[in-house]
């Protein structure tokens, strides 16, 4: 596996930002795993310390990142999202399942206790931060209990964003070849219906939270709906649309207080001053 060098990628985002993109992505399948030896200056970059590289290119260059891993997921990388406004308040950390020996025949490598830990240290240090997983119902040998426990995670959490999934073998996968399939798919999806209804409900909650409050947005570009009205999405990576002002166009920021709330998006106004 080759590690790219912190000083390529932060050359990279540099080049982007004064491109004119006011927005990147630092995409890996463990970012917080990021581990690069500077041979030269005989130091180790760890990912708090890219991340941090980064933010600092430009104020006006909104970063986010993807995927966390909740083993190796560290208060650095918090205390760096806090130190910088650009870092974006949201964090995607996979769960998969909320019952630590399901966890296990997954070979997830964490228990349910260590992934509450990491949540607790998030809403410690970034009481704002947005927070999104991946749910999986009737994996192999999963009990009614141990869907219970998936709920209450759920419950525990509030998830802003879920993508959830019922169980489907795939051939040459080690779950293929160490388990057998062996929910029914009626409870499959039952247990997934659950989850959904949970999910739908806390980020219901959620929304209603967020009338009247004051977000900064970034402006992407026209609503899908509307060529009136702008779209845009907020630190927590909560889509955005608001009637157009003068003054304003794609790329910049602006100030969107939330009138109303639906299933996807905020509805609100820009609020210039």
């Amino acid at each position: 596996m080759c590690i790219r060098d912190r000083d390529s990628i932060v050359a990279e985002c540099k080049d982007l930002f004064e491109q004119g993109f006011r927005e990147v992505t630092l995409l890996g399948q463990n970012v917080d795993s990021y581990h690069f030896l500077d041979e030269e200056k005989d130091v180790a970059i760890t990912f708090a310390m890219l991340l941090e590289k980064v933010a600092l290119i430009s104020p006006l260059l909104r970063i986010r990142f993807s995927t966390s891993h909740p083993k190796d997921i560290c208060d650095d990388v918090l205390h760096t999202i806090v130190k910088y406004e650009n870092i974006c308040n949201y964090i995607h950390l996979p769960v998969q399942s909320g019952n630590t020996a399901c966890l296990e025949r997954m070979n997830r490598t964490y228990t349910r206790e260590w992934y509450l830990n990491r949540i607790d240290a998030i809403k410690k240090i970034i009481p704002d931060c947005g927070i999104s997983s991946d749910m999986i119902a009737g994996f192999c040998g999963e009990t009614e209990e141990e869907h219970q426990d998936t709920l209450s995670m759920m419950e525990y959490v509030r998830y802003d964003l879920c993508y959830m999934y019922y169980y489907s073998e795939r051939p040459g996968t080690t779950a293929a070849r160490k388990y057998p399939d062996d929910v029914p798919l009626d409870v499959k999806k039952r247990r997934l219906a659950e989850i959904i209804e949970v999910q739908r409900r806390v980020y219901h909650e959620l929304t209603l939270l967020d009338l009247g409050q004051t977000f900064e947005v970034l402006i992407e570009g026209d609503s899908k709906k509307s060529d009136k009205d702008f779209s845009g999405r907020n630190s927590q990576n909560k889509m955005s649309i608001f009637p157009k002002m003068t003054g304003y166009k794609p790329g910049d920021y602006a100030q969107v207080k939330v009138l109303e709330v639906t299933s996807a998006t905020l509805k609100g106004e820009i609020n210039p001053h």
